[in-house]
């Protein structure tokens, strides 16, 4: 039967619940655990896909085409496992579920609350999300649940959870509450005090923990950690220290060495092998001992929140530790590049324009893909990044000067880029476009695999076919493909069933790639990504033929 650790959190968001419980499963999948985990959001939006990365940050997709919460992403780099759409679900999708009941008569004319039937619905979510995996032969499934105890719309989750934990019984299910110990700098110590009242909070619900995880900046001193065990009823030795690292990816050692996953397969009554953290062990290692370092410009428009690039930048670090090399990332406001040009972005190795949606700030993404091609620095262009390739070349290489997307000029005489059904329209293909126009007036979500052009760099980086995960709408528009691979561009990549370009590039430039796709979502620590890898190569190529003629 599966077990299951359900992770919550107190005081104030944002304190790393999720590197917290990817840690922990990490850990317990190297003992030989067959390891899942879901994330429960309390919104009532029914996905992140419609909200702004101000308010979310990235939306993370999964492989049958779900627009999750990031922490999914975080999930799928630590364990094995890969997530689907039952690992995350909100307040919104189970109310909406519960509503859907009562129309068609399921709960025959009873009166319809949150206890029994909003609790009892989480709870069947959660069952269903922890044997999605393993072929249902899930060990332990880790339930992450959003927010933070006392919030009003987590109190549905929380009694659920409560609910759950009763009826699998004894040694079936584990809790962990992660919480803050704030250091205070004008009294110069650490204060346990919020930590009391947020366990206080948890046990009113009737939620006892079974291990805190404190966070704070630094270590926390074992008599700090006595208060915190005698006013929380918690054990000692079940009073984690976890305090701020330089990498996410020392989190498990930090948890291993003070025992949590032997306290959680004591609790669940499990008899694991003991823990193997020789891949973290050697990936810290090769971090923190780079032979050589880069610096890529990222261009973009949500530059000042960079959890909304979170899987990209995460991606982009791993080519750097498989390469031995430190990459550091800066970001580039596009908007302002469009009012002070191009003239900073001499110093970079490379250049990369990630995925986006909206017309705002492409002109300055623009003028950087074009200084990346006309100076020969590498260029790596993702989802929109693939779009404003495909229009610069358009515009100052192909001779279509109005060249542009309908996303962002809806008549312009020149629509390289656009919906099917709008280049399908101008055709005349009706019959055509009936047949797509599902697809044409819908986004293009989850993994695709495509055949691959021989050849081409595209091969030399993925071999024979490519299979990635996909969030966009607009498409690269064939009618115009003929007169760009004309102009010397080559379509490397193409949908076996509709023929649309998945993957573009310049063989008379170094390195320069535009991918339809989103390839960060599926990159991960232990095995790096084969075209962040080449990126990064490409990068520290050109930065060491550089010092050479510096130096000549």
């Amino acid at each position: 039967m599966t077990k299951y650790v359900f992770v919550t959190g107190g005081v104030v968001s944002s304190l790393g619940k999720g590197i917290a419980a990817a840690s922990l499963a990490a850990i317990l999948e190297s003992r030989g655990l067959k390891v899942t985990m879901l994330k429960l959001d309390p919104y009532i939006n029914v996905d992140p896909g419609t909200m702004s990365p101000f308010q979310h940050g990235e939306v993370f997709v999964t492989e049958d085409g779900a627009e999750t919460d990031l922490d999914l992403g975080h999930y799928e780099r630590f364990i094995s496992t890969r997530m689907r759409k039952v690992n995350n679900f909100t307040t919104g999708q189970i109310y909406e579920s519960v509503l859907r009941k009562e129309r068609r008569g399921d709960y025959l004319g009873k009166t319809v609350q949150v206890i029994p039937h909003i609790t009892n619905e989480i709870q069947d979510y959660i069952a269903r999300g922890a044997a999605a995996a393993w072929d249902g032969q899930t060990d332990v499934a880790i339930v992450e649940i959003g927010g933070t105890v006392g919030d009003i719309e987590s109190l549905p989750f929380l009694e659920a959870v409560r609910q759950m934990s009763l009826r699998l019984g004894r040694n079936s299910a584990a809790f962990i509450h992660l919480t803050l110990v704030p250091f205070i700098a004008s009294a110069g110590e650490l204060k346990t005090k919020p930590t009391q009242h947020s366990v206080q909070k948890l046990r009113e619900i009737g939620i006892y923990p079974t291990a805190l995880l404190c966070r704070a900046d630094r270590p926390i001193p074992d008599d700090e950690r006595a208060k915190i065990s005698l006013f929380s009823n918690v054990q000692l030795d079940a009073v984690i220290s976890v305090w701020d690292a330089d990498s996410i990816y020392k989190i498990p050692a930090m948890l291993h060495k003070q025992g949590l996953d032997d306290l959680v397969c004591e609790t669940l009554n499990i008899t694991a092998k003991p823990a193997d953290l020789t891949v973290w062990d050697k990936l810290i290692e090769a971090k923190e001992n780079p032979e050589n370092e880069i610096t890529i410009a990222m261009v973009g428009k949500y530059v000042d929140l960079t959890e909304s690039y979170k899987s990209l930048t995460e991606a982009l670090a791993h080519a750097g530790i498989h390469a031995r090399t430190k990459v550091t990332v800066e970001y580039l406001d596009s908007e302002v590049i469009e009012t002070e040009g191009v003239g900073a972005m001499a110093k970079y190795d490379a250049i990369l324009v990630p995925g986006g949606f909206g017309r705002r700030g492409t002109e300055g993404k623009i003028q950087a893909i074009r200084y990346a091609r006309e100076n020969n620095v590498p260029y790596l262009g993702i989802c929109l990044g693939m779009q404003l390739a495909v229009i610069e070349y358009a515009r100052h290489v192909a001779g279509l000067s109005d060249a542009n997307s309908t996303e962002f000029e809806p008549d312009t005489p020149h629509p390289v880029v656009a919906l099917i059904t709008e280049w399908m329209d101008r055709e005349g293909r009706t019959e055509q476009r009936t047949a797509a126009s599902d697809m044409g007036g819908t986004m293009r979500k989850g993994a695709q695999r495509v055949p691959v052009k021989p050849g081409t760099l595209a091969q030399r980086i993925y071999g024979d076919e490519v299979n990635e995960r996909h969030r966009h709408r607009y498409e690269v528009n064939n009618v115009y493909v003929p007169k760009l691979e004309t102009a010397g561009m080559v379509i490397s990549a193409r949908t076996p069933t509709e023929n649309l370009p998945e993957m573009m590039e310049l063989p008379a430039h170094p390195w320069f790639v535009g991918v339809q796709f989103h390839p960060e979502f599926t990159s991960t620590p232990r095995n790096g990504h084969p075209l962040f890898s080449a990126y990064v190569r490409a990068a520290l190529d050109r930065k060491q033929k550089t010092t050479t003629k510096e130096n000549v």
